[in-house]
């Protein structure tokens, strides 16, 4: 087993948060849920298998400069509706049809250093016969793949949900591995209106840390990605302050469950006002506050902060990305968008094959300026009216 030290202390976390109580918990979480007890710093250490260094490779190469994730792992269900909206049958020729529209826009390799795929992308083959994966390595893009089962209610929780997918995960992760895939996606979602409750914070933290624990051990690039809902009416104040609970129980769970921090990527949401808060929030502001959340509770070891859009408009999604990167981070601040970066190019598409380039030019649009937020060098003009528009979905189903 490849061991490498755990950072003895951090700038950026409490130590009164983030790791507690009896050494023995080291043991004890191993083989059950998860529980109260805290172990003493002085004794953690971290494991990820034989793969550390081609993690560490992976992860530096999808947190590469000027670039970020193209998240097209829809399960079939949503891909459907998202064909629905362009009046397209759910079939799995269309889904083939569409995401090799994606993956074949010439020079998408410039702008996304990798895809997230749903499994039966995976295994599929682009619509002229090529494996959809070298598809993606031909463009230097690192495929990667979504290994949750989904959500489903959290039993004495206050309506809110849990992830499932953790039975049969190694053996899952072990084949995606050898289908071609270098990391994993995993997401739980936490509910502002809905509490959260201490059980909801805990549950989705020790199910982020079990997967990426899991992950690693079978040479997969962990993204790890609690997503705080935009659902509700509350201001940016009290999303900051649930993020900060949310990633302190993550990370202690990571170092718990001895996972290698500089061989996973997150995906956190950025801190915004809720969707039905009256108050809007500039991308200064947006830019400030999720900043402080990552400086005071993100290691500088993680090498890739790879940011969610969740319902945000495009042009929103990209300015608030511009605003976070005028100045040097420890990470690498960048998108891993689905809708920010495909409406557009869904549209543009509406299923026909004659507008297949100019919806690739569109999806290419998207990514070069998602590319230039990266490196703070966005200026939001010439942007479309389509692009404006905001698509948060009141309980999104992903």
């Amino acid at each position: 087993m490849a061991s490498a030290s755990l950072l003895k202390s951090s700038p950026v976390l409490d130590k009164s948060e983030f790791l507690k109580g009896s050494s023995q918990s080291l043991i004890t979480l191993r083989q059950a849920s998860p529980v109260s007890v805290r172990s003493s710093p002085s004794s953690l250490s971290i494991r990820a298998s034989s793969y550390a260094d081609e993690l560490v490779k992976t992860a530096k190469t999808v947190a590469s400069p000027g670039r970020g994730i193209l998240a097209m792992d829809e399960s079939n269900a949503t891909c459907g509706k998202r064909l629905a909206s362009i009046g397209l049958e759910n079939t799995e020729a269309n889904r083939q049809a569409y995401r090799t529209l994606l993956i074949t826009a010439p020079g998408l390799g410039n702008y996304v250093s990798g895809a997230i795929l749903f499994e039966e992308t995976l295994y599929q083959s682009t619509t002229d016969g090529k494996k959809m994966v070298d598809v993606l390595v031909e463009q230097k893009i690192v495929p990667g793949i979504k290994v949750d089962k989904g959500l489903v209610p959290l039993a004495g929780s206050n309506d809110e949900s849990w992830c499932q997918g953790l039975d049969g995960l190694a053996s899952r992760s072990a084949a995606y591995y050898q289908a071609g895939a270098r990391f994993a996606k995993w997401r739980t979602v936490v509910s502002i209106p809905n509490g959260p409750s201490a059980l909801a914070v805990k549950e989705a933290a020790w199910g982020l840390a079990r997967y990426a624990a899991i992950s690693q051990d079978n040479g997969l690039v962990p993204i790890v990605e609690p997503e705080i809902l935009l659902d509700g009416e509350h201001g940016i104040d009290r999303t900051f302050e649930v993020a900060q609970k949310v990633w302190a129980e993550v990370f202690f769970y990571l170092a718990e469950n001895n996972v290698l921090f500089e061989g996973i990527l997150l995906k956190p949401s950025m801190v915004t006002p809720g969707a039905e808060c009256k108050e809007r929030a500039t991308p200064e502001q947006v830019a400030d506050y999720t900043l402080k959340l990552l400086h005071r509770r993100i290691p500088p070891a993680v090498p890739g902060i790879m940011f969610l859009s969740g319902g945000q408009s495009e042009v929103e999604a990209t300015l608030n990305l511009n605003a976070m990167n005028q100045s040097p981070n420890p990470w690498h601040v960048s998108f891993s968008y689905a809708r920010a970066l495909q409406n557009t190019c869904l549209k543009t598409w509406g299923g026909r094959p004659e507008n297949v380039q100019a919806a690739q030019e569109a999806l290419l649009v998207r990514a070069k300026a998602n590319s230039l937020a990266q490196l703070g060098k966005y200026t939001g003009e010439g942007e479309s009216e389509e692009a404006k528009k905001g698509m948060f979905v009141k309980g999104y189903v992903y």
